[in-house]
């Protein structure tokens, strides 16, 4: 497992955090540095047909080993890493059989990584883990993917008794700002379907995920002295606190799971004449996703009335669920389940609190279901991933490839 480890340790610390405030793709200079970096080790252990756009979009090809027509399938991962919190040397920390306990992170600034919170940490006693030093995020999200999926084509490679069809592998910029399959060229990539693996923990497989949309709320007030204010002050302030306190409390990321939907606001602020705040709807059932955009266009309507005409709301759709696109070729989860199963992970099944480039690229004519790369507690201080989950993806990655190859 030392070469995968190696691996993702090289892959972590350059930082290609994505910037959602750009307008190029991709957003960051300096996700084009891991992006031909990438591209050389491709090259280097023997991948086929390796291309970079003008985007940074990357692909490979490993060619079939059988004579059989079989259908030509596809793994992908993106290699941004989230705005929400630095990704700037990045200094991982490998945990050793880890036992169980808090695990310190930073003794300097008392950040412990306890399973009296995260309870997850106590089903990998006995495994390596590889966590943040506390001060930035680790970045397996997706460097995991993007490690498992090329220790999987070298490891076929290297094992040519492993029979296979034609594989593609795709990485991707930009995803976490949600446009990492904006520009994807399905064609050229021309596999019949794929895996993203950009899941979480071992054994997680995923065909559903939120319809989802953004929302950014412009108020302008009138700004008046307050001791002449009545009837005249239009405080913007007061007018964004009124509309939020509408959305229904319950509904929010903190208070829901499973496929329950939410609004989430990540950004606000405001002064007397003008104040704006942005949010994000999230929902799996597409009724209930389209009531959601409603609600806010009714209290802006509702709010205007009240207060003169002071609300710009706009809403732009993201992605929508998957499900729709995978469940009439649904023996392309029942392949990844099968492999999960034949490699002794068992699958979990569930829909996803979120959304992958899968999600995008199901709607673009490529069914994407997406598989486990094992971390946890994505795009912050306490993120962590299990070798041991790792090393069962890229098994589960050969194992597909197996079968397809096997099945007629």
């Amino acid at each position: 497992m030392q070469h995968l480890i190696d691996r993702f340790l090289k892959y972590v610390k350059i930082d290609t955090q994505s910037d959602p405030n750009s307008r190029t793709t991709p957003s960051t200079e300096k996700q084009w540095l891991f992006a031909e970096e990438l591209v050389e080790e491709l090259q280097e252990i023997g991948l086929e047909e390796v291309t970079i756009d003008d985007n940074a979009y990357i692909m490979a090809t490993l060619p079939s080993n059988i004579s059989a027509d079989v259908p030509v399938i596809g793994f992908i991962s993106h290699f941004d890493t989230s705005p929400d919190f630095t990704g700037t040397d990045v200094n991982p920390q490998i945990i050793e059989n880890y036992d169980g306990q808090d695990i310190v992170l930073n003794t300097l600034d008392n950040i412990v990584l306890s399973p009296d919170y995260f309870e997850d940490l106590l089903q990998y006693r006995g495994q390596t883990l590889i966590t943040t030093d506390g001060t930035t995020l680790l970045g397996a999200d997706d460097k995991a993917g993007i490690t498992e999926i090329v220790t999987a084509m070298e490891y076929l490679i290297d094992h040519p008794e492993i029979k296979h069809g034609k594989i593609r592998i795709g990485f991707t910029p930009d995803e976490e700002i949600g446009r990492g399959a904006h520009l994807f060229d399905v064609d050229k990539f021309g596999a019949e379907w794929a895996y993203t693996l950009d899941g979480s923990q071992i054994g997680e497989l995923e065909y559903e995920n939120f319809n989802a949309a953004s929302a950014k709320v412009i108020i302008t007030g009138k700004g008046v002295h307050p001791g002449y204010a009545k009837n005249r002050m239009v405080n913007a302030i007061s007018i964004a606190t009124e509309f939020l306190e509408i959305l229904p409390p319950e509904e929010t990321p903190q208070r829901t799971e499973g496929r329950e939907g939410f609004f989430h606001v990540h950004h606000l602020k405001g002064e007397i004449e003008h104040a704006e705040f942005e949010l994000i709807v999230r929902d799996h059932d597409a009724a209930l996703f389209e009531k959601r955009k409603q609600l806010l266009y009714d209290i802006a309507a509702r709010l205007n009335r009240d207060h003169g005409d002071c609300i710009a709301l706009e809403i732009k759709d993201q992605y929508f669920n998957m499900r729709q696109k995978v469940e009439p070729v649904m023996h392309i989860v029942d392949i990844a389940k099968e492999a999960m199963e034949r490699v002794g992970v068992t699958p979990i099944i569930k829909p996803i609190r979120g959304g992958t480039d899968g999600s995008q690229l199901s709607y673009m004519g490529l069914p994407c279901p997406n598989i486990f790369a094992g971390g946890h507690n994505f795009h912050g201080k306490y993120e962590y991933v299990p070798v041991e989950s790792m090393q069962k993806a890229v098994e589960v990655i050969v194992k597909i490839c197996e079968i397809v190859a096997t099945r007629r």
